[in-house]
């Protein structure tokens, strides 16, 4: 499902469009391994996976995380095994949510390649220095062609990677030393506190990118559509949230009052930006692409806990695993729904 990705890479290092080493790999363990190796000796590193490749790769998400490697991934969102299934849903990420990575979440294929740049920025920044993933839907924006625009004097926008700190035979250093359990506490706390703080950062990374392309996703970390004066919202991720405007759109001409809200930033969640788009709302209907067994879909749990002094209610629906299409009318049962449920 990445192999598109990492192929096309390597046609531009081939044909000589793209000055890089491409390092290859037995697996997607060894290749997270060689993409912390490459990040602490001071390169800019990227990768993509998806599916059980990113399951895999667990072990050392952490590591490159907890080092604090701003390493960017593409990752093809596909559901997990067993039964085996090669088809779309957020399984995958969403069982990494706690590894440490940005996640952004993206509707198009146009979004996915500017949130690449825009996810460099992010993570170099010497406030964050945290590794991020981009997701894209697998099969409907991995296997498709969409046209892309190409940006034009990336350099002005994103500048040579100059990090603080680097593996560098002339100047030996440890990364990676063992965390006794005096100073563990204090790591995972400053990692938290830049993973809070890059929130901001990627609303100002989105602003500035807008600004310099002419291309901009919401704020950032949300994308609204009609909900200033919507009662009832739906919050979403990826690529459904096309199909839910167009439901938004219909239940509009028919008198409802409805809106929708695409999820962009999962990690950090941006939890004071959801408060303040649903602040008029009355009901708030949650789609996820992944459950988290034995109690509801992992983005409801997080908007329900933002929300959960907020006199709203919060309806949580599983939709679209394992590639399953999400339809007009599995939104508009959503909308119209008072008891969350497995959209079937």
């Amino acid at each position: 499902m990445d192999t598109h990705i990492v192929e096309h890479l390597a046609k531009l290092i081939n044909d000589g469009k793209m000055k890089c080493e491409m390092i290859h790999v037995e697996s997607e363990h060894s290749a997270m391994s060689a993409c912390v190796g490459a990040c602490a000796t001071g390169v800019r590193t990227f990768t993509a996976t998806s599916s059980q490749g990113l399951a895999l790769m667990n072990e050392i998400l952490f590591v490159a995380s907890g080092m604090r490697l701003p390493i960017v991934m593409a990752v093809a969102n596909r559901a997990l095994s067993a039964p085996i299934n090669i088809w779309a849903d957020h399984s995958d990420t969403m069982s990494e949510r706690d590894s440490g990575w940005i996640q952004i979440y993206v509707e198009s294929a146009q979004e996915a390649y500017d949130s690449i740049f825009q996810m460099y920025r992010i993570c170099e920044d010497k406030k964050v220095l945290l590794p991020g993933m981009v997701c894209l839907d697998g099969f409907t924006l991995s296997h498709v062609h969409e046209p892309v625009e190409e940006l034009q004097n990336v350099s002005d926008f994103l500048p040579d990677y100059n990090p603080l700190f680097k593996l560098d035979p002339k100047k030996p250093m440890t990364f990676g030393p063992i965390g006794y359990p005096s100073m563990y506490m204090e790591t995972k706390k400053q990692q938290n506190e830049a993973m809070m703080g890059s929130l901001e950062l990627i609303k100002e990374t989105n602003s500035l990118f807008k600004k310099k392309f002419g291309r901009g996703y919401g704020d950032g970390v949300i994308d609204t559509y009609k909900t200033k004066d919507a009662d009832n919202i739906l919050i979403c991720l990826g690529t459904v949230a096309g199909t839910a405007r167009e439901v938004v759109d219909e239940l509009r001409e028919s008198g409802g009052k409805v809106g929708l809200l695409r999820l962009r930033c999962f990690r950090p969640f941006p939890k004071e930006e959801i408060i303040n788009a649903c602040k008029n709302a009355k009901k708030i209907k949650v789609i996820d692409r992944a459950v988290s067994f034995g109690i509801a879909g992992p983005v409801f749990i997080e908007v329900r806990y933002a929300l959960f002094k907020q006199e709203i209610n919060v309806q949580g629906f599983i939709a679209g695993l394992g590639g399953r299409d999400i339809t007009k009318d599995h939104i508009k049962k959503a909308f119209k729904e008072e008891k969350g449920r497995w959209l079937l």
